[in-house]
């Protein structure tokens, strides 16, 4: 995959492959081209050149909409998460169950959306305090929780995570690794973009990294340290080649 924004080669022949269960982490320093790769994953960008395919099939999205309709979640930093909504409705904003009122007038389905809402929160075994009314009462970790299931519930193929610990305290960062690693438990394959290596090392299936817009090193995160990922992220194995 490449892409360019004008003199700028952000992606350089980007190649990877994700499976289904599979935790893959995306590591690089700013610039490496994290960023540009999510965008197109998630349908934000189109390539330059080259494609996607998920299960086969090509994936060429024209807008996150898209994305999400052909399974692609995108779990990002600040979430997107309408605070002033309830837990349900956030997991179902824009594809709410609907009943009939009176046998002919169409309304949102209330009490589906709380019964499978607790469902799925039980069955993530999140912490999320059941007397919370909206997100915004929710604290980081929990918020990323909801985001999750959201993705579990609508059964996405893949769920692009974009440094969801940043800013979270110890323990929350410990939650977000155990709902990153249940929905690899749950046949989803997730692609996890982070800084924190000690985090990365322990979350990850296999590690990518990423140096000036190219993938220079996959490995299976437990064969490498950090001391060798710092290397690859920094060019310095690649400067090594060169001499």
């Amino acid at each position: 995959m490449r892409k360019s924004f004008g003199p700028v080669e952000a992606l350089r022949g980007v190649d990877l492959h994700l499976d289904a269960g599979e935790v893959l982490a995306v590591v690089g320093d700013n610039g490496a081209g994290k960023s540009t790769l999510i965008k197109h994953i998630s349908g934000v960008y189109r390539p330059d050149a080259g494609r996607m395919l998920l299960a086969g099939t090509p994936l060429d999205l024209s807008s996150p909409r898209e994305a999400r309709q052909r399974g692609v979640e995108t779990v990002y930093q600040d979430l997107a998460l309408a605070d002033d909504l309830s837990i349900g409705a956030n997991i179902f904003l824009g594809r709410e169950p609907m009943r009939r009122l009176f046998g002919f007038l169409p309304v949102v389905d209330e009490r589906t959306i709380r019964r499978e809402t607790a469902d799925l929160l039980k069955r993530i075994r999140s912490e999320i305090p059941p007397e919370a009314r909206t997100v915004a009462r929710l604290s980081g970790g929990q918020r990323q929780a909801v985001a999750i299931a959201r993705a579990i519930y609508w059964k996405a193929k893949v769920v692009l995570l974009d440094e969801p610990t940043a800013a979270l305290a110890v323990m929350e960062r410990e939650r977000v690794i155990h709902h990153t690693r249940d929905l690899a438990a749950h046949g989803v394959g997730v692609i996890y973009i982070g800084h924190n290596l000690v985090e990365i090392l322990k979350v990850a299936d296999r590690i990518a990294v990423m140096f000036r817009g190219q993938v220079v090193h996959v490995t299976p995160a437990a064969e490498t340290d950090q001391e060798t990922l710092i290397k690859y992220m920094t060019g310095y194995s690649e400067s090594k080649k060169a001499a």
